[in-house]
């Protein structure tokens, strides 16, 4: 009983740890897409466009992160692999969508991210991204 108590916790702490590291990830990944610091747009300026593009990113890396950890049975090595690598996918294919967002809509998506005033474009991108997580979560189920 003890040992498979130990095996839990270092799992989950395995686990916490990708889950962090992944959404750090796409924190940097939202603030390389909003001209100026994230952190002042969000904390101090109190970006609404901001948050809810990096929300939706954070919601989209659980979904994957939660899918592929269900997913991966008993085998820790191979959860833990798999768990990084749909996760960076998810990642990546968020970034895509909000670039393939930017390059068919006028306008620039990044410019509209730093206004004070909340933009339609910013609820599509954010949507593609939950749309994105939940696809993939399918896929990996």
């Amino acid at each position: 009983m003890l040992q498979e108590l130990l095996s839990g916790l270092l799992a989950a702490v395995a686990y916490g740890v990708i889950g962090t590291l992944m959404m750090a990830l796409g924190y940097l990944l939202v603030d390389l897409a909003t001209p100026g610091r994230l952190r002042d747009l969000i904390w101090v300026r109190r970006n609404p466009n901001a948050a809810l593009l990096l929300v939706s990113g954070l919601i989209g890396v659980g979904i994957i992160l939660t899918t592929a950890i269900a997913a991966s049975a008993d085998d820790l090595v191979a959860g833990l692999v798999g768990t990084v690598v749909y996760g960076l996918l998810g990642l990546v294919l968020m970034s895509l969508s909000f670039l393939l967002i930017d390059a068919l809509t006028p306008g620039k998506l990044g410019d509209e991210l730093s206004s004070e005033t909340l933009h339609p474009g910013t609820w599509v991108s954010a949507a593609a991204h939950v749309v994105i997580a939940m696809i993939m979560a399918a896929a990996i189920w």
